[in-house]
């Protein structure tokens, strides 16, 4: 089934947190295909970006964060237009709680925590490993908009 087209795009805030090396992400599972997305979600309306991140990560990943800066924005916009998603990711710092081996989002199969050199190898979506990595390595990585970036079905 094709997904319905919105009136407007969806906002998705997501957080890069970085847990003893590795980057956490959230395992999601659609039929035999696995992706892997920062953790995040959709922002609510009427709640800021930083408060939907705090609420998304716990409900995702049970870890408790505070907001740092921007990283990233992209959109996701699919081919046929049916889809279209502006990602705001933010730098994370892990306050308190516990990776989760429930996640309360039932959209989530697991946490993973991903050493950063293979975050290419995975179907992360968005496609935005190589930037995700320069933010890592660079002190001083200035925030920036990468464009539409949409990752196609890859085959089980």
């Amino acid at each position: 089934m094709a997904a319905q087209a919105s009136d407007a795009p969806r906002v998705r805030v997501a957080a890069l947190i970085e847990l003893d090396g590795n980057v956490v992400l959230a395992r999601h599972r659609a039929d035999s295909r696995v992706y892997h997305l920062l953790p995040g979600g959709g922002v609510d309306w009427g709640e800021t970006l930083p408060d939907a991140l705090v609420r998304e990560v716990a409900e995702e990943t049970g870890l408790h964060c505070t907001v740092g800066p921007l990283v990233l924005v992209s959109d996701t916009i699919a081919p046929d237009r049916s889809r279209h998603v502006v990602n705001v990711v933010f730098r994370a710092e892990i306050l308190g709680g516990h990776v989760t081996a429930s996640p309360a989002d039932e959209r989530v199969e697991a946490v993973d925590l991903i050493a950063p050199s293979a975050l290419a190898s995975l179907d992360l979506r968005p496609p935005l490993a190589a930037e995700i990595l320069e933010a890592l390595q660079t002190p001083q990585f200035a925030a920036r908009y990468v464009g539409s970036e949409y990752a196609e079905e890859r085959k089980p």
